[in-house]
């Protein structure tokens, strides 16, 4: 069973002044930007609206109406602020342990020429993919063709040949972190016109062409996952999750400084480091002790002792990363290049001891500019939005190929020349 199960509908083209709505519900954060698309098919963000994230671990809900509450009142912002209301959202999945997997399919032409009908026939076919079980595909992407035999063909539709090959990338999700997160959305007043898996959106919004066709890596360091995606000939060809992030880095700063989550949190963002410096140790840093009210209780410590609470659960996190990459075999296929987004990313450090755990090229990545958003808004803690916003505009390949249409389309001569009467 696919999301059509779920209402999920593919991006359709986009006119004129018609809205975008994009919702990324992640473990630390909750964002909505609304954008409306300009004469010549340009985004500019109207609406703006985030929230800190509650109900939601590890990228998946745990509560369901304190979660409800965290994406209304995100969702409400940014209405308000666009002085719009919304129906449906493009959606991020940053949980539900997504798997990856390749699929070969072939399908017969029979001679005449491909058209639309046959691409999605065969793209179709992946309903007889080993998908784990209670788990649903949230993506099938092309990413080779072949025409009897002749491989490296990004378009066949036009050519002619007797059979027609396509190797899929799946990726596929756990159903009930899914319809968990669908129900939310629902409880909002919302539907889910399409889902996107985080690090898709995060490659999307954050590397550049060559990057996407050459070969990279990306590495989105959430708060309750960090997740990777590797981009090959311009297409998502690997994906995978790790359920660790920057709450856990968190979490082991107030238990090893005995300090509120709240200020451990602000040390980490403002003093923590993932390397150590010879100025460590000179440097101490005020620390409030958990459950003490007085001020005069606090204590002090070098900086050097936070670093080595932050320094081995970053190696920890980059080295699962590295094993993952390995053991899937794509780490050949992403070459010497990584970029780094998320909100972990910007943690001080954090690209010299990924080039040094992952031993390639490490750079940070922002996501590319959208009209409209603020300089606050616009670093790599949103990438995963700006993400969804261009995904939802420039309609990569498996919706425009699948092209959301449930009926079966055959591949006889009034099949071909209904799709042809439909694309005129």
């Amino acid at each position: 069973m696919g999301f059509n199960g779920f209402n999920v509908r593919k991006p359709r083209h986009r006119p004129h002044g018609d809205l975008i709505a994009v919702l990324d519900v992640g473990s630390s954060k909750v964002v909505c930007f609304i954008a409306r698309i300009d004469e010549v098919g340009r985004p500019t963000v109207i609406g703006i609206g985030h929230q800190v994230s509650q109900g939601i671990k590890g990228g998946a809900v745990i509560d369901m109406e304190v979660a409800e509450q965290s994406i209304g009142t995100a969702v409400n912002a940014a209405e308000k602020l666009a002085g719009e209301t919304i129906r449906e959202v493009v959606l991020n999945l940053s949980g539900g342990h997504p798997t990856s997997q390749t699929m070969a399919v072939e399908v017969a032409i029979s001679g005449h020429e491909v058209g639309e009908g046959d691409v999605r026939r065969a793209m179709r076919a992946h309903g007889h993919a080993h998908v784990p079980p209670d788990s649903e595909i949230v993506h099938a992407i092309p990413v080779d063709f072949a025409v009897d035999g002749a491989r490296g063909i990004h378009d066949p539709r036009g050519m002619f040949g007797t059979t027609l090959s396509v190797d899929l990338h799946l990726v596929s999700a756990a159903t009930g972190a899914v319809r968990n997160l669908m129900t939310c959305i629902g409880r909002c007043h919302l539907a889910c016109e399409t889902l996107v898996v985080s690090p898709y959106a995060a490659g999307l919004a954050c590397l550049v062409e060559d990057e996407k066709q050459l070969g990279c890596a990306v590495l989105d360091l959430g708060g309750g996952t960090t997740s990777l995606a590797v981009f090959l000939e311009g297409r998502m060809v690997f994906s995978d999750c790790i359920p660790v992030g920057g709450n856990h880095v968190t979490s082991d700063i107030a238990r090893g400084l005995s300090t509120p989550l709240a200020h451990a949190e602000r040390l980490k963002t403002l003093f923590g480091s993932c390397t150590a410096s010879i100025a460590d140790d000179r440097e101490t840093l005020h620390v409030p002790l958990v459950g003490e009210e007085e001020p005069a209780r606090s204590t002090h410590v070098p900086k050097s002792l936070l670093t080595g609470i932050i320094q081995p659960r970053m190696e920890e996190t980059l080295e699962l990363v590295r094993g993952r990459l390995e053991a899937s075999g794509f780490s050949k296929v992403a070459g010497r290049r990584v970029v780094l987004t998320g909100g972990g990313s910007q943690l001080q450090g954090v690209r010299e001891l990924a080039q040094q755990v992952l031993d390639k090229q490490v750079r940070m990545g922002r996501p590319a500019p959208l009209r409209g958003l603020a300089e606050a808004t616009a670093g790599p803690a949103f990438a995963v939005a700006v993400g969804l916003v261009g995904y939802a505009v420039e309609q990569p390949s498996e919706a425009a190929l699948v092209g959301g249409q449930e009926e079966e389309v055959g591949v006889g001569f009034f099949s071909r020349l209904g799709g042809w009467l439909r694309d005129l």
